[in-house]
């Protein structure tokens, strides 16, 4: 059953769709400003584009996760709506609106920053170990997500950008953990791209990875037997 505190679905239509927006700008916003500034240092840019999305993810689910729960993220919805948590009908709300706002927060980065508004990207992310990184990256965000939000809610925005933050440092896939921001960031040919011929793996390895952890923690939190 939807959360009763909750507003009524057209709202949360609506803040999901306003805050994928933003984490989209952020990140690839956050992206061109980096390679523009670091002057060829990967590493500096990196530094930066994880920073301010880690940023962004905190203040993001403190401002919004009252109004909708603060997803932005398919498989965060997928999983609540396994859980019984997000009927189906909000569910399909949910993910509409953050594909919505996943474009929209890449165009408005590209807006921001004179780019051509209309893009696809060319940056190759293929193979198995880009496949397997996504696979932790979401199982381990999903992971915190769950985890945190049974054993100390109230930290589960910073939870929820530290893990984004280091996650672009050890995976080697730096962290997409979203299929719309995964679908989104094929539509920009900037710092944070994917060519779209690589998106299905992704999406497949982050649904993999959301279900782990949905089972993993079911297991660590059950009490049969006790």
């Amino acid at each position: 059953m939807t959360d009763p505190s909750l507003p009524a679905l057209e709202r949360r239509f609506y803040t999901e769709l306003l805050g994928t927006a933003l984490l989209l700008a952020a990140v690839v916003g956050s992206g061109i400003m980096a390679d523009r500034l670091a002057v060829g240092n990967n590493a500096l840019a990196l530094l930066c584009n994880a920073a301010a999305t880690g940023a962004m993810l905190y203040v993001l689910i403190g401002m919004l996760g009252p109004l909708s729960g603060a997803h932005f993220n398919p498989a965060v919805s997928g999983v609540m709506h396994l859980e019984d948590s997000l009927p189906q009908r909000d569910f399909l709300v949910y993910v509409a609106a953050q594909l919505i706002g996943a474009v929209i927060g890449v165009w408005a980065a590209h807006l921001m920053f004179d780019e051509p508004l209309m893009q696809l990207s060319h940056k190759v992310r293929s193979g198995p170990f880009q496949w397997v990184s996504e696979f932790i990256a979401t199982f381990g965000l999903l992971t915190t997500i769950l985890l945190t939000r049974r054993n100390a809610a109230a930290s589960v925005a910073a939870a929820v950008g530290f893990y984004i933050f280091a996650a672009y440092w050890f995976t080697a896939s730096t962290s997409f953990a979203n299929p719309a921001v995964t679908i989104a960031r094929a539509l920009t040919g900037t710092f944070t791209g994917i060519q779209p011929a690589d998106v299905p793996p992704f999406l497949i390895s982050q649904f993999l990875g959301a279900y782990a952890a949905m089972r993993v923690a079911t297991f660590l939190t059950s009490t049969k037997g006790h």
